[in-house]
């Protein structure tokens, strides 16, 4: 069984900086587990570690796809699953980093997900029960599940709409119940590490992150998105980057799309902490006001892999 860590928890509190640490301390190296470092180009508005900051530690799943790829969680979890075993069979130790819930929780509990092909046909059906959760809510789309495959819905909270159409979309590709796809559990032993601050602390440090983004081109590499039809680009959804087009489209002032991204960051971290939360056993600490609870953060790891 190989042993992974994985840190969780909302956005501007140190996953990175702990990952390479623990990389360091116990011959590591670190998977991306962020939905948006995948895209190259889009480094200020993702906050991806730069070469510098990963201080020699190798880094994956960072700046592998084009703007106008997708990136799922079903491709995330292969792409992933053969890091951990390329970092295994090198006797390193598999330190997975990121804010991601959906994508952490696909590997870690080996969801099954389904083919991950895309095309029109699928296109039409994901955007069908999108439409349908937009007009009708929530509630009525999980009605349709349970209808359909009632062992799925009783899986997949009500709240969880998009991996109820997840499975609706991979019932009407496939012909079968999504409760039906292959299920094996993880071979994988994982270690959970989560961080957090006090929410008013936690809110300020998104802010002020955000204002950084700014002072370091955001608007640049924005822009350059923007240029290349980043509004109809998978890339072009991300925080940081669709709030800006409205000011590229002079719809908007500067000042109210840079209030609205810290916005947006600070409704994110609210839902991946709910996520998190719920979604996982994990070790909790607070390296923000706590830097010195590294050490049993170490403590743990080392602990955890003479087991």
């Amino acid at each position: 069984m190989t042993k992974v860590i994985a840190i969780v928890g909302p956005t501007a509190v140190g996953k990175t900086a702990l990952s390479i640490k623990l990389a360091q301390a116990f011959n590591g190296e670190v998977i991306s587990g962020d939905s948006m470092q995948v895209y190259r180009h889009l480094d200020i508005g993702t906050a991806k570690v730069t070469p510098a900051e990963m201080a020699g530690v190798p880094h994956h799943l960072i700046d592998i796809c084009d703007i106008s790829e997708r990136f799922s969680a079903a491709r995330f979890k292969q792409l992933a699953g053969n890091a951990i075993d390329e970092i295994a069979g090198r006797d390193h130790l598999p330190i997975i980093a990121g804010g991601t819930g959906f994508y952490l929780q696909a590997l870690m509990q080996n969801l099954a997900l389904g083919s991950d092909q895309f095309d029109d046909h699928t296109q039409a059906i994901r955007d069908h029960w999108k439409e349908l959760a937009k007009e009708r809510g929530a509630e009525y789309v999980w009605q349709q599940l349970k209808q359909r495959d009632p062992a799925a819905s009783a899986q997949i909270p009500v709240g969880n709409t998009r991996r109820v159409i997840r499975a609706l979309e991979v019932i009407e590709q496939t012909g079968q119940l999504f409760s039906d796809q292959p299920q094996y559990a993880s071979e994988d032993d994982f270690l959970i590490i989560a961080l957090n601050t006090a929410r008013p602390v936690l809110y300020e440090r998104i802010n002020h992150r955000v204002d950084l983004m700014v002072e370091n081109g955001l608007l640049d590499e924005a822009r350059w998105l923007f240029d290349h039809d980043g509004q109809h680009q998978p890339a072009g959804k991300g925080i940081g980057y669709h709030e800006l087009f409205p000011y590229f489209l002079g719809t908007t002032s500067l000042d109210d799309a840079v209030a609205k991204i810290k916005q947006d960051s600070r409704h994110y971290a609210k839902r991946q902490l709910t996520w998190f939360r719920n979604q996982t056993d994990a070790h909790w600490f607070d390296l923000v006001e706590r830097p010195a609870d590294i050490k049993q953060i170490k403590q743990l790891v080392g602990d955890w892999l003479k087991k």
